[in-house]
């Protein structure tokens, strides 16, 4: 495969419909390099005929697919995985170019888009019904599990590939075929993991790749009466408007949602680790991770330290060429790094305390591309805008706190339930917070995480159903009953 990373010509890339590369109907999608605002690639619009024609031959290819073994299905993603592991150079360096993340995080999301895949795979085996005894005799009774058909992965842009693997892995194990729709600020990925699994022998409609907006091309797909389920990674805005979309025809929904994680730190932690973690999950792909910890809940008896800490690990931080040994590149998007500066702004007016950064990098390096400084912002208060809202971007919002009680009152009340991060050495505090904390996952003394065997899920306004694990394998099956009389 050519290295485009190298290339200055700007690449057209095409939608995968039916086992065929789909000719362009004249619009465009440009993609731009986050470090230097440069166009690299261009996308192909689909049109509301080829977006018909992927959902008609999405449901014509999962007939046959679901008739396949599970462990031919399986085998067939398996072979994605081989390629996928031949270019890995390859997908690292353009996860870089697309999304901005720095390259040691680029080769981590390849080889967990690897292990997403391969998990998948390896579950054909495992894939379980029920049998009960019958209340009368010559009669057995016993739970099926079957695909739902044709499903739906609407990707965000955080991740091009790590959530096609997440989505595309379960769905296509269980017997479903899948239409991908990236997010339109990152298609190129999403391109050039269908071109694999063309290599890999995948048969013709089982995947199919569609590009364009939500709007447009995302509310064609959901609202379509072929499509079965839905499977969503966006904004909280994003999944309430999908969720009406498919009332119409319920539509299956698992809808991976926005979080607000607070990062709660009471007075017996372990401050260095403590410190450490929260500034690695706060700032690991420019802030862009769902469960980053998005504000600091610490205990005012030790709230200096915990601080101080935390301010020196910030200023180890070193941002520049995402290519390079750095630890953060820029944010994705222009209106992103808009919507982050107005937030610290905001939040400033308001009566925060701009502790370090709050604006553009200096230097010539800088002067082009979606940069700002890694942020934290001290004496945040419950109606700041930097607590209030998402921030998905580089800022550190910091509240003092006068306990435990106080961080779980104000974690409960919030709309979102992702994630939240908790550090103490109390057996009963902790064990009170797994019983109490109204989110989706809690990491109890320990930083950002997500296993492949794990399950990441959100309550309340974070969403329903998930995604990982058997669990997230589970969410692409739907159960049949039967009554067998003999």
């Amino acid at each position: 495969m050519e290295d485009l990373t190298t290339k200055e010509a700007v690449k057209d890339y095409r939608c995968y419909i039916n086992g065929q590369w789909i000719d362009p109907s004249g619009e465009w999608i440009e993609v731009q390099n986050p470090a230097n605002e440069e166009v690299f690639a261009r996308v192909a619009v689909s049109t509301p005929d080829q977006v018909k024609y992927a959902l008609e031959t999405s449901e014509k290819a999962q007939l046959a697919w679901q008739a396949l073994p599970a462990i031919q299905r399986g085998n067939y993603i398996m072979n994605i995985v081989d390629l996928l592991k031949r270019e890995r150079d390859y997908f690292a360096r353009l996860l870089v170019m697309e999304q901005g993340k720095t390259l040691a995080e680029a080769y981590g999301e390849v080889d967990d888009t690897m292990r997403y895949l391969s998990y998948s795979a390896e579950a054909a085996r495992r894939l379980e019904g029920s049998i009960f005894p019958s209340d009368n005799p010559h009669e057995q009774l016993s739970i099926h599990k079957v695909p739902y058909g044709v499903t739906i992965g609407l990707c965000a842009y955080n991740y091009p590939l790590a959530l096609i693997g997440r989505k595309v892995g379960p769905a296509l194990v269980t017997g479903n075929s899948m239409i991908i729709k990236p997010h339109e600020l990152t298609p190129v990925t999403a391109s050039e993991f269908c071109r694999l699994a063309d290599e890999a022998g995948l048969p013709a409609g089982v995947l199919n790749l569609v590009v364009g907006t939500g709007a447009d091309v995302g509310r064609m797909l959901v609202e379509s009466s072929i499509t079965k389920l839905v499977s969503v990674t966006g904004s909280i805005r994003a999944g309430q408007e999908i969720y009406k979309s498919a009332a119409p025809n319920i539509t299956a929904l698992s809808l991976e949602l926005g979080g607000k994680a607070p990062f709660i730190v009471l007075d017996d932690a372990d401050i260095d680790k403590a410190a450490e973690a929260a500034v690695t999950a706060r700032y690991a792909n420019c802030g862009q991770v769902c469960i980053c910890s998005e504000m600091i809940m610490v205990d005012e008896k030790v709230a200096d330290e915990f601080t101080d800490k935390v301010l020196k690990q910030v200023a180890k931080l070193k941002v520049g060429n995402p290519m390079e040994a750095v630890d953060m590149g820029p944010g994705v998007s222009t209106a992103g790094l808009a919507r982050v500066n107005d937030i610290v702004q905001q939040s400033v007016a308001q009566g925060a305390e701009l502790a370090t950064g709050g604006k553009r990098p200096q230097g010539e390096y800088f002067e082009r591309g979606n940069w700002y400084e890694p942020t934290v912002l001290l004496n945040a208060k419950n109606d700041h805008a930097a607590i209030e809202q998402e921030i998905f971007g580089p800022v550190l919002p910091i509240m003092r706190i006068s306990g435990y009680e106080e961080a779980l009152a104000l974690t409960n009340a919030r709309q979102e339930g992702l994630s939240a991060y908790l550090y103490t050495k109390d057996y009963t505090r902790f064990m009170h917070a797994i019983d109490n904390l109204q989110v989706g996952t809690i990491f109890i003394n320990r930083g950002i995480v997500g296993y492949i065997q794990g399950y990441h899920s959100g309550h309340k306004h974070s969403g329903l159903g998930g995604e990982d694990g058997v669990y997230g394998i589970e969410g692409y099956l739907q159960k049949r009953t039967i009554y067998l009389s003999y």
